[in-house]
């Protein structure tokens, strides 16, 4: 499909080692992109560097370490990025952690922590980026959120609000930019099969299920598909937008 060809676009992709980022990072890779893979797992960033060269018969990706969740890091990436490829064509900020508590019990420690990985470190990567693509009057912006951040979960409170952050950090940026030919929009998946799903066993991915329409967990190729569509020059009129991926749990 001609409009899923990224031959020339230079995609960054957090969070991409694993589950929906790495499978974020080999798709763009495999329909032609130039990846910068960013994570804080040298060993698991190496072996998508591997798998995207044994799958697309090149260098397709190139792993660079940082903690997005720093900003002076996050503008050396940005910055070493801009110098070694000279532009940044798509953006996707896709790392996300968890960690789960009731309210009453949860420290402000682990607050903190989802909240600078999953929302501070979008204003990080997107501060940073947002110049480069004003200037080229074109780009691409797409946040992993989660239906959490729409319906919200027990015991998740942190995420919720990280993930719903995000959605009005979407918004608002889209409006921002929008005359400048660059768009803004959130993923917001559901239970995927990742290692973030792996606690649901036996009765409890049951339980899940029985929740989905679709009586099924989803795929990290089925939300990277979703990314290559957002991130397609085609898809120039949709911007501020939210694609849920849930297999119709939150409808």
């Amino acid at each position: 499909m001609k409009d899923l060809d990224y031959s020339n676009e230079v995609v960054v992709v957090t969070g991409a080692t694993a589950g929906i980022g790495k499978a974020i990072a080999l798709s763009f890779a495999e329909r032609g992109a130039t990846v910068i893979a960013v994570g804080t797992n040298q060993e698991r960033g190496a072996e998508v560097v591997r798998e995207a060269k044994e799958k697309c018969g090149r260098n397709a990706v190139t792993f660079m370490p940082a903690d997005i969740s720093n900003k002076a890091q996050v503008d050396a990436l940005i910055n070493d990025i801009l110098t070694r490829f000279q532009k940044i064509d798509i953006l996707i900020n896709n790392a996300g952690i968890t960690k789960d508590g009731l309210l009453m019990k949860m420290s402000e420690e682990d607050w903190r922590r989802v909240l600078d990985v999953n929302l501070t470190s979008c204003f990080y990567t997107c501060q940073a980026v947002i110049r480069s693509m004003l200037k080229a009057r074109y780009g691409r912006i797409i946040n992993t959120t989660s239906v959490v951040g729409l319906i919200g979960n027990p015991g998740q409170t942190n995420y919720a609000a990280s993930k719903a952050g995000l959605i009005g950090f979407t918004k608002s940026l889209a409006k921002e930019v929008a005359s400048r030919n660059i768009t803004v929009n959130c993923i917001a998946p559901g239970f995927i099969e990742t290692h973030m799903t792996d606690f649901l066993q036996g009765e409890k991915k049951e339980a899940v299920e029985k929740q989905i329409p679709m009586g099924r967990l989803g795929k990290s190729e089925e939300i990277a598909f979703a990314a290559l569509f957002l991130a397609a020059r085609s898809a120039s009129y949709i911007t501020g937008h939210v694609l849920t991926l849930d297999g119709g749990l939150a409808m």
